[in-house]
């Protein structure tokens, strides 16, 4: 296998204000590097969710927000399954790694870059581009006729679907008032949910027939979906007076210093353990120097030579910001770490194909969907995030708890409902981080935090397989004195069991050695699982620091659609001629 997103009294001195700043003037963009302060719901009453009828146009918009969402996911994971086939038909077995990674690469490092645009330009004429720039990279990768064509698809792909991830969040957020995001979140992100779920499986099947068609499947899906949106998603944005000064906004020197600082670290996380060793200068040399850029980044961004930051430093002033983006982190990561090393405990120690693992992590994506679309519509019924997070990280907890008992002998209905408890737990954290982040924020703001978002959702991701993956191999080190056999203790030493765990390695050995080393890999999923405990207890603990700040009802930004804006201007109009 291989690396391929309550207490109200003030504990942090980082903070300054919980209250949600101003709206914006019409046709003023917040990009000053402090956030303002309004009061707070005096009477502490909530207000009811927004039941105002949503208009077809909306609909129509959204319900291809969704199927851009399913498209993207369903390649993101379609080549889990039939990346082995596509490897020995290109004739690339030596650039594996390049292959199932470039995607995950490309995508992550742009999310920041796609906010800043999508205040600059609106979010048509990027959403359109990322879209495509997916269907591109998707013809591309469908007729390669040589590794490099592929990998070259796979990135481009990789550039529209990082694209496609931020601006389905902030399409969504600029549609619907804060109360009811996180039950439309829940709908595009099920979207999602689904495309991920079915994508294994159409992989498997995909593959055995003719595998340009993992890539081809997604022309249909995008090109319907990009007509739709060229033609229905008329969003309002602040016109530039010219080219010129659009382009003089962009954040030209820290796009590049944040790009450049991730791209080392990801290429550290994507070559440890596969193509070096985790101790070796290959792998730390560039993980240290991308940290360094990442940290000056963020000291660039607070100075007055960047003139507009593409991350504000004002979306860490108050600490239900600041403690949200954690968590946002936090949630991925443990969702990613659970849906990698479920398989390698269904590969590696109960002996499953990597496609009946496959089949085997259903109940755990399936039940993702329904746990995401009932948290969002309990926000917006509700108006509360931080009872979510609490239930999400505690769900969560336990459900890493059990994952602790499984063993070789350990029943399918134990498993299964393990995965279950784990699976609602991650789901509502899912949804319910988003809308909080974004509470103490203005509307003003909603492209900057929800790239910034989607951005520490996929590092999220890389980290939830790099984490558990060092964990492993370091606790079957430990344990390889189980196994007589010397040649399978050099194929499992420093840091190697984890890519062993699928490919057949354990079906090809003895009777006697496939006990021993189905032992050594059940005592290495051990302490991951604990270690899996620990992270959600953190983030369980850390919802503490979070304040209740008010969900508001009304939305105020300059990018909601243009004909229902234009609907409530002719609706205010006519009230004032009466």
């Amino acid at each position: 296998m291989t690396i391929a997103e309550s207490s109200d009294t003030d504990v942090m001195s980082v903070t300054a204000s919980d209250s949600p700043p101003e709206a914006p003037e019409m046709g003023n963009v917040n990009t000053n590097n402090e956030a303002k302060a309004v009061p707070e719901n005096p009477d502490g009453v909530e207000d009811s969710a927004d039941t105002t009828p949503k208009t077809w146009r909306f609909w129509l918009v959204f319900v291809s927000l969704c199927v851009v969402s399913l498209t993207t996911s369903l390649d993101n994971t379609i080549l889990t399954v039939a990346l082995p086939t596509v490897t020995r038909e290109i004739g690339g077995d030596e650039h594996y790694v390049w292959i199932s990674s470039s995607f995950l690469l490309s995508s992550t490092v742009v999310q920041p870059f796609i906010g800043q645009l999508a205040n600059i330009f609106g979010r048509r004429w990027p959403m359109l581009t990322s879209v495509g720039f997916f269907i591109l990279g998707s013809g591309i990768g469908g007729g390669a006729t040589n590794v490099g064509m592929l990998i070259a698809g796979r990135t481009i792909q990789g550039v529209g679907g990082g694209g496609i991830f931020v601006l389905l969040d902030i399409i969504t957020c600029d549609m619907v008032p804060l109360r009811e995001r996180g039950k439309y979140l829940g709908m595009v992100i099920s979207s999602g949910g689904i495309g991920a779920t079915l994508g294994p499986l159409i992989g498997g099947a995909i593959a055995q027939a003719n595998w340009r068609w993992v890539f081809y499947i997604n022309l249909p899906l995008g090109g319907a979906a990009l007509v739709v949106l060229f033609f229905f998603l008329r969003v309002k944005h602040i016109e530039q007076a010219s080219w010129e000064k659009a382009l003089a906004r962009i954040d030209y020197f820290g796009v590049t210093l944040f790009m450049g600082s991730m791209t080392a670290i990801l290429l550290g996380l994507i070559m440890g353990g596969v193509t070096y060793g985790w101790g070796t200068y290959h792998i730390i040399v560039p993980i240290v120097i991308g940290f360094v850029g990442w940290a000056a980044f963020h000291v660039y961004e607070a100075t007055g030579l960047c003139k507009e930051p593409s991350v504000p430093p004002h979306l860490f002033g108050n600490r239900t910001s600041f403690v949200g983006f954690f968590l946002a982190f936090l949630a991925s990561f443990l969702l990613m770490w659970a849906a990698v090393f479920l398989p390698v405990y269904y590969q590696g120690v109960l002996g499953a194909s990597p496609f009946r693992s496959a089949v085997d992590l259903l109940p755990f994506n399936i039940f993702l969907i329904p746990a995401s679309m009932i948290a969002g519509g309990m926000m917006a019924k509700l108006g509360q995030y931080k009872p979510l997070h609490w239930a999400g990280f505690g769900i969560s907890a336990i459900g890493f708890g059990l994952f602790t008992l499984l063993g070789p002998g350990s029943s399918k209905a134990a498993w299964v409902c393990f995965e279950i408890i784990a699976s609602i737990g991650v789901g509502i954290l899912m949804i319910s981080i988003l809308p909080a982040i974004q509470a103490s924020l203005s509307d003003a703001d909603n492209a900057s935090s929800a790239s910034l978002f989607s951005f520490l959702r996929s590092f999220g991701f890389l980290w939830g397989i790099t984490v558990p993956a060092i964990i492993f191999n370091n606790e079957t080190d430990r344990s390889l004195h189980l196994v007589s056999d010397p040649k399978v203790v050099a194929a499992l030493a420093d840091g190697k069991a984890y890519s062993h765990v699928s490919g057949g390695f354990v079906q090809s050995l003895s009777p006697e050695a496939q006990k021993q080393v189905i032992a050594v890999f059940n005592a290495g999923l051990k302490p991951v699982w604990q270690a899996g405990i620990a992270f959600c207890l953190a983030g369980f603990v850390l919802t503490f620091v979070e304040k209740h700040v008010k969900m508001r009802t009304q939305l105020e930004t300059d990018y909601g659609l243009e004909t229902e804006k234009k609907t409530k201007d002719a609706e205010m109009n006519s009230e004032e001629k009466h």
